[in-house]
């Protein structure tokens, strides 16, 4: 098995002869699918010297949380402090020709400050990771157009990320050791990959377990993604099948067998701009198969509606969204009914504090945003949140993590409601070159956490610089 990617690596080629640019008063191509979602191009010009291109980033964030994780103010724990988060990322990238990039990133991070140890994800801490290798790979073809291939170390980032993405916001983000293919056509891009996720380990070289022959677990994650452009009122039309494997664990329970499951899912997002400035938004995934020798069977939603003023120069949006996974009804049965979450950017979407991931839970949120000058954004989040069903755990936002043990008095709360969190965000971009970011978070305990432990609120305050090259 654990030969199967390098094999991959090793025989795949692809060579393709690319037709030349259009001239310079031909009209602009039509939209490309698969890259409607993605995250715009940089408003700077990354460093050039004919086929070789260097990019340089620094990014630093001061953190102050208190209850996060606890709710509990009589209680200060290494979580409850503060701390300041360095990223520091080198890229180096050469056109061998038209139809062959070289590309390779190294990185290295730093949590200063603060009690948490040093790992990265021990007590949810940030940690350390000397300098290392984030990316490292091959492309082959032309991403845009026709049939093209990247192999190597690479980010995967797939919708609105929502089960796949880079989880940027991490200071060591997230990245995977795969063969991805793509063809692109005028209506339609269609990806598969398979790959391995990078472990984070300071002091070593990051590995994933699919590649690392001292790994007994054998991650393994593949699929196939279609974004589509055939619904003319839609920004994206999108279907997919992610497949996941390893050698089980003990995340929901103790382990029973090997994990081998599948999640069929769809995306649909409208744009404002064909429907009189209103969007919406919905997504929605099942699962089936096995984990850790558990029969799976789940499902997550989102549904999401918003309106645009698109003359207005605030640019101002007012949207409502719902959220839902519906969790396992009998921890015993030897059944799972708890949505796995993947390998999401949760952060984006369910509360800034970090305390919920698309797994067993009601949702319903206000979203506000507007920018009273081109270069300031402002949004502000209303977030409600319930357990679907007390007996599942409440997790966070990494998808394994409990908020509170799974015991008598969580299975026997009197109430669903987790609470309520206020998220105020600010961006400015201060330079192309130089971004700030500025947010509080206020979450407000409910009757669940009373009834099951402490239940003091939480608070969250960050700025962060980045400056890029």
């Amino acid at each position: 098995m654990k030969r199967l990617l390098p094999i991959l690596l090793a025989t795949t080629a692809v060579s393709f002869a690319q037709k030349p640019a259009a001239k310079p008063a031909a009209p602009p191509p039509p939209p490309v699918p698969g890259f409607t979602l993605a995250p715009p191009p940089p408003a700077y010009t990354p460093i050039k010297y004919g086929g070789l291109t260097i990019d340089v980033q620094e990014k630093m964030r001061m953190e102050v949380r208190d209850n996060n994780f606890d709710f509990n103010s009589a209680a200060n724990g290494p979580q409850d402090a503060s701390w300041l988060l360095q990223r520091f990322r080198l890229g180096l990238g050469y056109d061998v020709n038209p139809w062959m990039k070289l590309y390779i990133q190294g990185q290295d991070i730093r949590e200063l400050g603060g009690s948490r140890p040093n790992n990265v994800g021990t007590f949810a801490a940030e940690g350390d990771d000397s300098f290392d290798i984030l990316k490292a790979y091959v492309q082959l073809g032309n991403p845009k157009k026709g049939l093209s291939a990247t192999l190597g170390r690479q980010f995967l980032s797939y919708g609105d990320q929502r089960l796949v993405g880079p989880l940027e916001w991490l200071n060591s983000a997230r990245t995977f050791d795969a063969a991805k293919f793509r063809y692109t056509a005028e209506k339609y891009s269609l990806d598969f990959f398979v790959s391995s996720p990078v472990a984070f380990t300071n002091n070593m070289w990051n590995q994933s377990p699919f590649l690392d022959n001292d790994e007994a677990s054998n991650d393994l994650f593949s699929g196939i993604y279609a974004s589509t452009l055939f619904v003319p009122f839609n920004l994206t039309t999108d279907f997919y099948l992610f497949k996941k494997s390893d050698d089980g664990n003990g995340n929901f329970g103790a382990r029973r067998g090997d994990t081998d499951f599948y999640t069929v899912g769809t995306l649909w997002k409208g744009d404002p701009k064909k429907l009189g400035g209103w969007d919406y938004t919905t997504e929605m995934a099942y699962q089936f198969g096995e984990v850790s020798g558990r029969n799976l069977s789940a499902f997550a939603g989102h549904w999401a509606v918003g309106y645009n003023w698109l003359t207005h120069p605030w640019k101002p949006r007012i949207g409502l969204q719902y959220n839902y996974s519906p969790g396992d009804g009998d921890p015993n049965d030897g059944d799972l009914g708890t949505f796995q979450n993947l390998y999401p950017t949760n952060h984006l979407f369910y509360g800034y504090m970090d305390t919920t991931g698309w797994i067993n839970m009601h949702n319903p949120q206000l979203n506000l945003s507007f920018s009273p000058t081109p270069k300031l954004k402002i949004m502000l989040d209303y977030h409600l949140y319930w357990n679907a069903n007390n007996a599942d755990s409440w997790y966070r936002v990494n998808g394994v993590t409990t908020v509170r043990p799974l015991n008598a008095a969580a299975t026997g709360a009197g109430s669903t409601f987790r609470g309520q969190e206020i998220d105020l965000t600010a961006i400015y971009k201060l330079h192309p070159h130089v971004g700030l970011m500025a947010g509080y978070s206020y979450y407000i305990a409910g009757d669940y956490l009373q009834a099951t432990g402490a239940s003091d609120d939480a608070h969250f305050g960050y700025v962060q610089l980045q400056i890029d090259f």
